[in-house]
């Protein structure tokens, strides 16, 4: 809830009825997650008894709809943190911004009549969301090996973790799993530059996205870091259980022939 009214509560300008649309959506987004993992049963979301899979998701995202609101807040309150915020951000805008870059595609979802300062903002929210992706994914692919996810927790649930798999069906669960991994990594990668020309054959016929609206910039920014870093962790994690069954199907095999 708090990170979905963050961008409102910190910025001004925000009307009445979009504050009650902003609540709205939070106590939706709270309800929802409290359901969710307070329920028996499975739900929508996955791996919510596979920690810290959906904690370093969260982590992730919050870091990034939090970071781009102190970046946005300079331009209305030029404090230290807001302006150092933005420093930063703006130095890596420009590192990452080089030919068929993820950044400098993002650039090209601007309206062609942008100004140099608004693509220099979406330059700086798209340099400082990406790279908060890639540390949020390093950073799991580290506890990965350090906490040998997801066996330390106990045993892995397949029903309750994922949900939406169904294990009985479509032949070798292993090869379904790394099949499943290979596609989630591939979204993943593709995604930062397939989002920016989906968005500008999206606005052609009627007025292009200009990302002027700080809500605008700070969400659609969110969802072009934070995407493809969620598929490479489902990628990932989907890799790592198929080879633990992998690992439990050898073992139960040595047993057996030990047996015989």
């Amino acid at each position: 809830m708090f990170m979905v009214a963050t961008p409102s509560v910190l910025l001004p300008g925000m009307g009445p009825d979009g504050k009650q649309m902003v609540a709205l959506i939070s106590l939706f987004a709270g309800a929802l997650t409290f359901i969710e993992y307070s329920a028996t049963y499975p739900g929508l979301v996955e791996f919510r008894d596979a920690p810290p899979f959906n904690r370093i998701r969260f982590s992730i995202l919050f870091m990034t709809v939090f970071m781009l609101t102190i970046i946005e807040k300079s331009q209305f309150d030029p404090n230290a943190l807001a302006v150092l915020v933005r420093a930063v951000g703006e130095l890596i805008g420009r590192a990452m911004d080089f030919p068929y870059s993820p950044v400098r595609l993002a650039t090209l979802m601007m309206a062609a009549t942008s100004s140099e300062e608004q693509i220099s903002a979406v330059r700086t929210a798209a340099g400082m969301a990406y790279l908060i992706s890639l540390i949020g994914l390093a950073v799991f692919v580290v506890l990965l090996k350090i906490y040998e996810w997801p066996t330390r927790w106990g045993a892995f649930n397949v029903w309750v973790n994922m949900p939406t798999f169904d294990p009985t069906s479509g032949g070798d669960v292993v090869r379904r799993l790394e099949r499943d991994a290979r596609v989630n990594v591939v979204l993943g990668f593709v995604l930062p530059f397939v989002f920016p020309a989906v968005v500008r054959l999206g606005s052609s016929g009627f007025e292009p996205l200009t990302l002027t609206s700080p809500q605008t910039l700070i969400w659609v920014m969110t969802l072009w870091a934070f995407l493809p870093a969620s598929l490479f962790m489902r990628g990932i994690a989907m890799g790592k259980i198929a080879e633990m069954i992998r690992e439990k199907r050898r073992i139960s095999g040595a047993m057996g022939l030990a047996a015989a």
